[in-house]
């Protein structure tokens, strides 16, 4: 006589398909000491809604020739989720985030303000998720949904793509060390800038302004690459190295 699915949230609330034989005119069926309410009953299978309880119990079948044998069912306890790791990502999703809390193992999907995706459990209190797009840059509600019920939320930011604008000067020398401000929006999260792919120094004054000081260069017009948490954007012959005097 199987039982499935044979684990649900100590709430209770689960709604489970006993079969076996014999099975019509049930007239109770116990879980633990407790009584599930029975919502379809043939010959060969209940469909029943379980109690509230909590750990292992028996669960058995009475009908009018008697009490079956008894089944194991699972009472799982509600999920915690303590963090996020990291708590922001690009608008466009694709990273992985790492979730940790208790009470993970049964997970079966994690939200992400509407959307929602499968975890890889990693172990009962880290979850591995590869964040979905999110439709805009903000903060969203992260929960996760075990068989035991679903965690309070934590907060993810969705960061939009950097968008560079403008660059002040837009030249100077290939020995670099010429200070350039970069003017946009996002930029706040940067993580890096790049002059013709060598990275430069750089320091963020707030989330449209960062000043970053060129390496060293060859002669001619480079890429500047600004990357954020939120993804990179490319102002292409944005600067021009110049050669310096000779005599």
């Amino acid at each position: 006589m199987p039982i499935s699915p044979n684990q649900g949230s100590t709430s209770g609330g689960t709604t489970v398909t006993i079969t076996g034989v014999n099975l019509s005119g049930a007239t109770a069926v116990h879980f633990g000491s407790r009584t599930a309410t029975i919502t379809a009953n043939t010959p060969t299978a209940i469909t029943a809604i379980d109690p509230a309880g909590c750990g292992v119990v028996d669960v058995n079948v009475t009908t009018a020739g008697g009490a079956s044998n008894s089944l194991s069912f699972f009472y799982i306890s509600p999920p915690i989720a303590v963090s996020v790791d990291p708590g922001s990502g690009p608008t466009a999703g694709g990273n992985t985030v790492t979730i940790n809390g208790y009470g993970l193992s049964t997970a079966t999907t994690v939200s992400f303000g509407p959307n929602s995706v499968t975890p890889t459990v990693v172990s009962d209190s880290q979850l591995s998720v590869v964040v979905p797009a999110g439709s805009s840059g903000g903060s969203v509600d992260v929960a996760v949904t075990t068989t035991g019920g679903t965690t309070a939320p934590l907060t993810y930011a969705y960061l939009d793509a950097p968008t560079p604008v403008s660059l002040t000067p837009t030249s100077g020398p290939a020995s670099g060390g010429t200070s350039v401000t970069v003017n946009g929006t996002g930029l706040a999260s940067t993580t890096a800038v790049t002059f013709g792919g060598t990275a430069a120094s750089f320091a963020v004054l707030n989330s449209t302004t960062l000043v970053a000081v060129t390496p060293p260069g060859t002669t001619g017009p480079v890429d500047v690459v600004v990357t954020t948490e939120g993804g990179s954007a490319t102002l292409s012959d944005g600067f021009t190295y110049v050669s310096g005097p000779g005599i």
